[in-house]
């Protein structure tokens, strides 16, 4: 997919859905559980538009090797086979890697790369610029900043998104990250006309900031209920806030869940402040779910962890009972 035409996809809106990595007991990296949960999400997209993406933060992409990382990247493209975008991080902290991982997702066949801040050492503006720029300038497929303060310390500002907006024609979408609503607003006024900018937060954001804009959300919760997820994305983008309530009042009990076992696992080693995010218990409930649903959620890998037997009776009765979810499999 070109990026003219992927930049047109997002732009229509689209729940862009974070595909978690299985790992086995051992940590080892379950590829055939990886291709099951590619495989039925490939099979969900005539319910609503829909884009993978392995390899994030939420695919734990921090904890693989250059080699994993490649191998789970190949391993989605060949699964989707061109009957879906994906769009796979390729994010280093080092601009030259981050090249080497777009190109690579470039030669196997992905249709665009998501790319976080820049990590670790802190950039200045004309550093955060350039390091965009040269990955833009270095492939041809769609790139997607990841504009998230929760795990690199800086913040891409208006101005300099719109500066990149300007100055490159591959950038197909912004996933904004700020828990800062007025942010997001001016990022939107400011570039939404040229590119769309996605809710980074996931489903609960999406509903809250639906009539700012946006043009879509990340998912997490997707990898399981992409139904659920598609349903909110169309009452967001139709104005249906009616149903958007109902829908976010259902969610309630799971997003309940996971903040108490944030707080159950803690205490954080954030020094975030609120309302950055100071836990990712979440990832080990959405793990946790797809197991329970009839998919291959798996293991986390360290220093993550995983939720124990007690805590997944409780999340099995609100997938069931709450949320109405049926077994896959």
């Amino acid at each position: 997919m070109t990026p003219e035409k992927l930049r047109e996809y997002f732009m229509k809106g689209v729940v862009h859905i974070v595909q978690l990595t299985p790992f086995k007991e051992n940590e080892d990296v379950d590829y055939e559980a990886l291709k099951e949960n590619t495989s039925f999400l490939v099979e969900k997209r005539s319910y609503g538009p829909m884009v993978l993406t392995p390899v994030g933060s939420t695919g734990e992409k921090y904890a693989l090797t250059d080699e994993e990382w490649k191998k789970v990247v190949k391993t989605v493209v060949d699964t989707a086979n061109g009957k879906i975008p994906v769009v796979p991080g390729a994010s280093h902290s080092g601009t030259r890697v981050a090249i080497e991982r777009a190109k690579y997702a470039q030669d196997v066949g992905a249709d665009g790369v998501m790319v976080v801040l820049p990590y670790y050492h802190v950039p200045e503006e004309e550093g955060l610029y350039l390091h965009y720029k040269k990955i833009c300038d270095a492939i041809k497929i769609g790139v997607v900043p990841y504009n998230n303060p929760d795990v690199s310390k800086i913040y891409m500002k208006p101005h300099v998104l719109k500066r990149l907006v300007e100055n490159t024609n591959n950038i197909v979408a912004v996933k904004e990250n700020t828990p800062y609503i007025p942010t997001l607003y001016e990022q939107i006024k400011t570039v939404g006309d040229k590119v769309p900018i996605l809710q980074g937060r996931g489903d609960w954001w999406f509903a809250a900031t639906a009539f700012l804009g946006v043009r879509g959300f990340i998912s997490g919760y997707a990898n399981f209920m992409p139904e659920f997820s598609i349903d909110l994305l169309k009452a967001g983008l139709n104005g249906d806030y009616g149903k958007l309530k109902i829908l976010m009042e259902k969610l309630y009990p799971l997003e309940e869940f996971i903040g108490k076992l944030s707080k159950k696992y803690g205490p954080s080693t954030s020094i975030l402040p609120y309302p950055y995010v100071g836990s990712y218990m979440m990832f080990g409930v959405m793990k946790a779910a797809m197991d329970i649903l009839g998919l291959k959620g798996g293991h986390m890998r360290l220093p993550l962890m995983d939720i124990n037997r007690d805590d997944r009776r409780e999340l099995e009765k609100i997938l069931f009972e709450k949320l109405e979810l049926k077994k896959i499999k």
